[in-house]
C-alpha cells in the first residue's frame, strides 16, 4: 500500500511540474503541442491533473524541453552509492564486504595474514573467483596446488575440494567474487 501512496504522489506532482517548466521555458500550450504532436487538450489536462501522465506524453515533453525525464517526474535522487562495510576478522583474516545485498553475487576485500601449513580443502555451494591485489596467493583445487601472484586469477565450481591462503610469510590482499547459486563470473580481455 506504502507503494501504491508514493506512486500516486509522484503522479500527482507531474502537471505542477509540467505547468512550470512550460511557463519557465516561455513556452504556450500551442507550442508545445506542436512540438511534441501531443494536442493542446491533453496538454492542459496533463498540467491540471485530469488526466494521468503516461511514458507516452511524458517523453516527447522532456525532449521537446531537453530535460531528463527524471525532471519531470520528481523522482527521488539515488542514494549515496558508497559501501560502507565493517570488516569482519575471522581465523587470522579480514574480510571486507564490497557489496550491501545478502544472497546473490558477493564481492569482498580478503586479507589472508596467516594459513595453515596443511590445507583443509572444503567443498560448497556456489562459484568463485580470486583475484591476487598483492602478495602471494597459495590455492588448493582439486589436484592443484598453485601459487598466483598479483594480477592473476582463478575461477572455479566451489564443489571442487579447495582452501587457499597466504604462499608465503607475507599477508596476501585478495578480491573475490562469489555467487551461492554457482553464477560464473568472467574479465574478458580484449583481443590483442
Amino acid at each position: 500500500m506504502d507503494e501504491e501512496k508514493d506512486l500516486d504522489g509522484v503522479l500527482n506532482g507531474v502537471g505542477a511540474r509540467l505547468r512550470k517548466l512550460r511557463k519557465e521555458r516561455g513556452a504556450t500550450l500551442t507550442a508545445l503541442s506542436e512540438a511534441t504532436g501531443i494536442s493542446v487538450s491533453t496538454l492542459s489536462r496533463l498540467e491540471s491533473g485530469g488526466r494521468k501522465p503516461s511514458l507516452e506524453l511524458l517523453l516527447p515533453i522532456a525532449r521537446a524541453h531537453q530535460v531528463p525525464l527524471d525532471e519531470l517526474v520528481g523522482a527521488p535522487p539515488v542514494g549515496d552509492p558508497r559501501v560502507r562495510t565493517k570488516p569482519i576478522e575471522r581465523d587470522g583474516q579480514t574480510y571486507l564486504p564490497l557489496t550491501r545485498q545478502p544472497g546473490g553475487l558477493q564481492a569482498f576485500k580478503v586479507v589472508y595474514r596467516q594459513g595453515r601449513k596443511d590445507p583443509e580443502p572444503r567443498i560448497h555451494e556456489g562459484y568463485e573467483w580470486l583475484y591476487v591485489l598483492s602478495g602471494r596467493l597459495r590455492v588448493v583445487l582439486g589436484p592443484h596446488d598453485l601459487e598466483i601472484g598479483p594480477g592473476e586469477a582463478v575461477e572455479f565450481d566451489t564443489r571442487v575440494p579447495h582452501w587457499f591462503g597466504p604462499a608465503g610469510e607475507g599477508p596476501v590482499e585478495v578480491l573475490s567474487l562469489f555467487g551461492p547459486q554457482g553464477e560464473r563470473m568472467h574479465v574478458r580481455a580484449r583481443p590483442k
